[in-house]
């Protein structure tokens, strides 16, 4: 069945992970970088798990969503999988995607959906890009065979399925475009300098990755992993601060192991401060080089109204808010609530909230850090007392079944779910449907472009 052309299919719908539906001689077949409507023919590409995936080998037609993306490294780059598509399509599917799931999944009793709220602007609204160098870039098609493909040096995003292959990204619409300008810099700087890229599969090289950050107040942060501690790259750092002295934070790291995460690893301030500021409302965070913070600051704004218009605060209430990171959800709602109680996994997230707390002048929260089933349990009830509103916002897996458990036990009048992924978020409320009603359902689409959809959910207590 790999490699088999199916011929002229017209493809039916937009559905999850970024593919469109089609059927072909009694086959379903997920194709990527398609449109509703097309009539293209179809290369059958891999099977999975019993599925059928496919690309199109051949556009005959476009479907009426069909558009030209902005990018030039659409279809190749991994990171917007849906740009060739009409953003009211885009939208009109990740809201069904919300109805599917609780629908075959969660086989969930739900109010119509509230229509989905929407991105604006749709291009340069991420605060945060990781890129990866490598020695020997991605060759695009019509690159192959050529006697000189020119530089293979790349600075960029991996190639979906190739952990290997880095996309040497000439422009990104996804963050300000000052970000191109430093992505670039550093790029062309370490070909001048001839300090080596690195090999991905033989792991030897010095430039290993990229991560620039910036805020709604205008700062900006870089941190730069090298390979080796060697002299180089004290020079190589002071030209890029030479060449960008506006920068906020310009930070590096040693990385020495296979993988390429800095979570573990030491990051150093080479010139600036360890930090930015980012602005939520009418509260100041201060966002660290590990920090986690919404990528898309406006939508953040748009998903936490949501979440504190649901959650219905009078000024009385208790509030638990649960994975709050750095507590931001935890602080956006403080000033309605009576208290505020946070907790996280991430010790090193919880003294960002901690931190953020005291800078905004907020002293009736409190955060926790540890496993979010070991820390909820009865003393930690005891303790903080019984909440009048909880607010969960677990990480894409969703919550751990004996947190479910737990909050079933718990009983809170109020529950807002709010959700990067409606699969799981579909599954966890299916666990509760037989004590708690949903009364409201709010999909938020925090990133144009792609197939993912935030929603937020409102439980209520059945009497």
């Amino acid at each position: 069945m790999k490699y088999k052309v199916f011929e002229k299919v017209r493809i039916e719908k937009a559905v999850a992970e970024g593919y469109c539906l089609a059927y072909a001689e009694g086959k379903t077949l997920f194709v990527s970088h398609a449109a509703p409507g097309d009539l293209a023919d179809l290369r059958v590409i891999k099977k999975k798990k019993g599925q059928l995936y496919a690309k199109i080998e051949e556009l005959h037609e476009a479907g009426p969503d069909r558009v030209q993306p902005k990018c030039e490294h659409a279809g190749t780059c991994g990171g917007c999988k849906w740009q060739h598509l009409d953003y009211a399509a885009q939208k009109t599917a990740k809201a069904q995607q919300v109805t599917d799931n609780f629908t075959r999944i969660g086989k969930l009793d739900f109010p119509e959906p509230l229509p989905i709220l929407g991105g604006d602007p749709i291009f340069q609204y991420r605060n945060r890009m990781d890129f990866g160098f490598s020695h020997q870039r991605y060759l695009l098609p019509e690159e192959m065979g050529k006697e000189d493909p020119g530089p293979l040096e790349g600075l960029g995003f991996h190639v979906p399925g190739r952990f290997d292959k880095i996309l040497d990204l000439k422009s990104c619409h996804l963050q300000d475009h000052h970000a191109d300008t430093i992505r670039l810099f550093c790029k062309e700087l370490a070909i001048q300098m001839n300090l080596p890229f690195y090999n991905l599969k033989t792991h030897e090289g010095l430039m290993r990755s990229l991560i620039i950050r910036n805020s709604a107040l205008g700062e900006w942060m870089v941190i730069l992993a090298f390979a080796q501690d060697i002299p180089e790259v004290q020079e190589y750092l002071e030209r890029v601060h030479q060449r960008f002295p506006e920068l906020t934070s310009l930070m590096y790291a040693i990385n020495t192991k296979k993988n390429d995460t800095l979570y573990d690893q030491e990051i150093l301030v080479f010139a600036g401060k360890d930090h930015l500021l980012e602005k939520l409302g009418e509260l100041t965070f201060k966002v660290g080089p590990k920090s986690f913070f919404q990528t898309n600051t406006h939508q953040a704004n748009v998903l936490y109204r949501v979440a504190k218009e649901f959650a219905g605060l009078s000024g009385r209430e208790k509030v638990y808010d649960l994975y709050t990171g750095t507590g931001s959800i935890a602080l956006y709602v403080a000033d309605q609530a009576q208290k505020v109680v946070g907790v996280e996994y991430i010790e090193a997230a919880i003294e960002d909230a901690r931190i953020n707390a005291g800078m905004n002048g907020v002293e009736h929260v409190s955060f926790y850090a540890g496993d979010m089933k070991d820390v909820l349990n009865e003393e930690f009830l005891q303790r903080e007392g019984q909440p009048d509103v909880i607010i969960t916002d677990p990480p894409r897996a969703g919550m751990a079944k004996e947190v479910v458990e737990m909050l079933l036990r718990i009983k809170a009048p109020k529950i807002v779910y709010v959700s990067c992924n409606p699969a799981t978020q579909a599954r966890d409320l299916a666990l509760m449907k037989d004590l708690y009603t949903i009364e409201r359902v709010q999909p938020v689409d925090m990133f144009p472009h792609t197939a993912h959809v935030e929603n937020v959910v409102l439980l209520t207590l059945q009497a």
